[in-house]
């Protein structure tokens, strides 16, 4: 097993007034030669949306496009017609596909808005681009993981135009989970999104991410309660 050490201290981070977001890999104007992408996983950003902040509509093309919010209410249109509200216990992927107009735009004009924003290469170039979002049952994940992206359809969760899976923990403090991947040869990106882990001799804290290749499962071992997102991508 080969793992990459990502502290929450070096993401790249910018402040636009209405949005501060903190990009794990090269995004904007952030910029790292040396870390633009974990295998297929492009775009990892965590952002933070005041009161009444929007992106104003803009296109995409040929990537899968997956929200996970944390806190506040987030709104979505796009030009197949997707629209929606998702907030926390929610997910919503985007595959653009020949391309697609899309806006997103606090719900609250006074409450924030936290989430992640993860952006994968396609499979397949060209699809028709589709919306789609599902709620989920945060008792679900407990001291379990909670499949919300993938490819296989035996899995329940919202389907991705890739060999990858996304899934969810919410582990009790002492406790320890396995990972095993759900397409032999995968990576995974594991982000600690709360509380402290640790995976073999690396301790996890808010917010720091290990990319791990190399390995069909690894254990994680909460020495707090921690939430985790676990990504698993194609490497190549």
């Amino acid at each position: 097993m080969t793992t990459v050490l990502y502290k929450a201290a070096d993401r790249g981070t910018g402040d636009y007034g209405w949005l501060k977001p903190n990009y794990y890999f090269s995004f904007g104007q952030y910029h790292n030669p040396k870390n633009l992408h974990f295998g297929v996983l492009r775009v990892l950003n965590d952002d933070y949306i005041a009161g009444g902040g929007a992106f104003p509509t803009h296109p995409h093309d040929n990537m899968e496009i997956v929200t996970i919010p944390f806190t506040g209410a987030l709104k979505h249109k796009d030009s197949t017609g997707g629209a929606g509200i998702i907030k926390a216990g929610d997910v919503q992927i985007m595959s653009a596909g020949t391309g697609v107009q899309h806006s997103e735009a606090n719900a609250s004009a006074t409450d924030p808005v936290t989430l992640f924003q993860v952006w994968v290469f396609p499979k397949v170039n060209d699809i028709q681009p589709r919306y789609d979002q599902r709620t989920f049952d945060l008792n679900e994940r407990i001291n379990k993981w909670q499949y919300i992206v993938s490819a296989d359809e035996k899995d329940s969760a919202l389907w991705i135009n890739q060999d990858a899976r996304f899934a969810l923990t919410s582990i009790k403090a002492g406790s320890t989970l396995t990972y095993s991947n759900k397409f032999s040869g995968n990576g995974v990106f594991l982000v600690n999104i709360s509380g402290t882990v640790t995976v073999g001799e690396t301790t996890l804290g808010r917010r720091d991410a290990l990319g791990i290749d190399g390995t069909e499962s690894f254990s994680v071992t909460a020495n707090e309660d921690a939430e985790l997102l676990a990504i698993e991508i194609p490497m190549n």
